[in-house]
């Protein structure tokens, strides 16, 4: 397993080994033992999984509040993305920086998003499948956003605003500055 840090250092691309043959492969995308080999100390509790059939569906930007903040480790098994994390840790020195990577089926890449920042993606490719594993359960009260298109994170997304597919919800999430929910 290959582990890469960002330039925001806390978020990491991770690379599983994949072994191929004429039958097809096979490759181990979560091992506890080697993630803590690695220095990465996770328990991850629920695996969830998304299809999104257009290209320029935007997932995000998504985080919960403790007790129930979660780390992600996002991975995409059929399609790409470009998975995007935004540093909401007020006393970071990175506060309101994004770093974004381009996760695919084809690269066999994973994004660690850790707890402290508002995460999402957007589709690159039709009918694209997206699995992250969690550290925490899903909690309606402590589900919050960001709104992906805040001028203040000057994220480089790779659709226009008036071709993105949001939720309603998405939509709506508040901007950086008008953020109270912090970490």
């Amino acid at each position: 397993m290959d582990v890469v840090s960002l330039d925001i250092p806390d978020v990491k691309i991770i690379r599983p080994k994949k072994f191929g043959d004429h039958r097809g492969f096979f490759s181990e995308t979560y091992t506890k033992k080697t993630f803590e080999a690695a220095g990465l100390q996770y328990d991850f509790v629920q695996d969830n999984q998304s299809l999104s059939a257009e290209v320029g569906t935007i997932r995000g930007l998504h985080f919960q509040l403790p007790p129930f903040a979660q780390d992600k480790l996002v991975r995409v098994v059929r399609g790409a993305i470009l998975d995007v994390a935004v540093d909401i840790r007020k006393d970071s020195p990175t506060f309101g920086r994004h770093v974004s990577a381009v996760i695919s089926a084809a690269e066999w890449n994973q994004i660690l998003v850790p707890i402290g920042f508002a995460h999402g993606f957007c589709t690159l490719e039709p009918d694209t499948e997206v699995i992250y594993k969690v550290t925490n359960y899903y909690s309606p009260e402590h589900d919050r956003g960001l709104l992906w298109n805040d001028p203040e994170l000057g994220i480089d997304w790779p659709v226009p605003a008036d071709k993105a597919r949001l939720s309603d919800k998405d939509h709506k999430h508040p901007t950086l500055a008008r953020l109270t929910d912090l970490f």
